[in-house]
């Protein structure tokens, strides 16, 4: 079965202003990237809409509400200092989640045998009842509850490997036993969540990386902690948050991961989903702002994908 490749023009429409770093080129360089003939064999699929009640799953329907009554008609607005939509911000936003739970349901199916998200606006901050950091709507968690509501997945988990931790996420996942977060990041650093200390219900394990961190110590703490306790929950559905602006190249992040360190992540996410989740994967695209590095980085995770 092929890997998919699910996106949608609308990411293009997303309009953050000049000069802001979540920008329009990073999903055309993602795509780009993908043109060659080595990604020829991909199973591309434009993404549908999110509906509300895929939405509200996680999101207060409040929340939802207000998200697109403030879209605005020409312009820009900011929803919070960093997080800026204009006109077409909220169609993006119902494409970047309905290609998430469009990805489970063709993994779940059989389709496919795993799937890639191309999409902007990413999610992993976006908490129930507020945006953050660039994201409107947390697409993976939404699909993550896409495929506990209609496949009847018992376990799933999401594994974070952006240089910033997924508040949003964790903030959705910690009181649910049968949601696991596994995120590994830098910190201190933005938002200021991620401590080792916060653990949920025993469905939280956050691995902190210093400053200037690279191969060396993403690997050791990884296979330490992130992938033995991954092992331990034993999922059914393996989702990742496909951040890469770990990567030494990228302007916001301060970690020193190469393209190596992702197609190594990748793979054995890949061993561990072929023992516990019937090799179900679903990667979304959430940082990385140096487009080449992003270009580099997010090729070499889907080569792995395709390749596992």
């Amino acid at each position: 079965m092929p890997t998919a490749l699910f996106t949608h023009a609308s990411g293009f429409e997303h309009d953050t202003g000049e000069g802001h770093p979540e920008r329009i080129d990073r999903l055309r360089a993602v795509t780009q990237a993908m043109e060659v003939e080595e990604f020829q064999l991909l199973d591309r699929r434009d993404a549908p809409e999110a509906d509300r009640t895929q939405l509200i799953r996680v999101h207060d329907a409040a929340y939802v509400d207000d998200v697109f009554a403030s879209i605005p008609d020409s312009g820009h607005r900011h929803l919070d200092a960093d997080t800026v939509v204009s006109p077409g911000s909220g169609r993006a936003a119902l494409h970047a989640a309905g290609a998430v739970c469009a990805a489970v349901d063709a993994v779940m199916a059989g389709e496919v045998r795993n799937a890639f998200c191309a999409v902007r606006p990413p999610g992993h901050h976006a908490e129930a009842d507020r945006a953050m950091g660039f994201c409107l709507f947390n697409n993976i968690a939404v699909g993550a509850a896409q495929a506990q509501a209609v496949h009847g997945i018992d376990r799933v988990a999401v594994i974070d490997f952006d240089v910033h931790h997924g508040n949003g996420t964790q903030a959705m996942f910690e009181r649910d036993a049968s949601r696991f977060y596994g995120s590994i990041h830098q910190f201190p650093f933005y938002p200021g969540t991620g401590a080792a200390q916060e653990t949920g219900v025993g469905n939280i394990v956050n691995v902190t990386m210093t400053a200037m961190s690279g191969t060396l110590e993403v690997r050791r703490e990884a296979d330490r902690v992130l992938f033995p306790a991954l092992q331990d929950f034993a999922p059914e559905l393996l989702m990742i948050s496909a951040g890469f602006d770990a990567h030494q190249l990228d302007p916001l992040g301060g970690l020193n991961w190469t393209d190596g360190d992702y197609t190594w992540l990748t793979e054995r996410l890949l061993e561990i989903a072929g023992k516990h989740a019937e090799n179900r994967v679903v990667s979304v695209l959430e940082g990385g702002y140096s487009l080449s590095g992003l270009a580099s980085a997010t090729a070499a995770h889907v080569r792995t994908l395709m390749t596992a």
